[in-house]
């Protein structure tokens, strides 16, 4: 396939429909280090369902990282909102592919592609409890905006918003 790219990491790709087992696995790991975090397929997550067509209006992506057995180990998707405003979602890495800087590739990779689509800025949004994740997006140069949202999911989730100039 000529839209994989090796890496130390692993292989990126574009995302397909049938990672959607891999992609829930995924997930399921790096809830399982919040309590009360947990997987609703039919309600929270359906875009996982379609990982291959979900973001692709737009002109946004979807990328998995396959490891060396060939099963998903990290992700990140990309949209556009509005013109001139791109929006980071499901950066999730798996915990044993954490801390060697993959993280941060994945979401180089979607700023590169909202820069190509002449994003000005990247909006995201990130639950409250994954503060390990907003260390790295301040790494990054993104900035939590006042306020939060309430999703009124099984997980309780509320978020921050993050915003940074591309």
């Amino acid at each position: 396939m000529s839209d994989v790219v090796t890496t130390a990491s692993g292989s990126l790709r574009p995302a397909v429909d049938a990672d959607a087992q891999d992609l829930f696995g995924l997930l399921a790991l790096c809830f399982a280090e919040y309590p009360g975090c947990f997987i609703d397929p039919h309600d929270d997550l359906p875009d996982l369902l379609r990982a291959g067509s979900s973001f692709d209006r737009k002109g946004g992506a979807f990328w998995v990282v396959e490891d060396e057995r060939g099963r998903v180990c990290a992700c990140v998707a990309v949209d556009f909102p509005e013109e001139g405003t791109a929006e980071l979602h499901r950066l999730y890495v798996r915990p044993d592919r954490r801390g060697g800087g993959l993280g941060a590739s994945l979401v180089r990779q979607a700023e590169d592609h909202a820069r190509e689509r002449q994003a000005r800025r990247m909006i995201f949004w990130s639950d409250t409890r994954f503060t390990t994740a907003h260390r790295l997006y301040q790494r990054l140069g993104y900035v939590q905006v006042p306020g939060e949202r309430d999703l009124g999911d099984i997980s309780n989730s509320v978020e921050y918003r993050f915003e940074k100039d591309l």
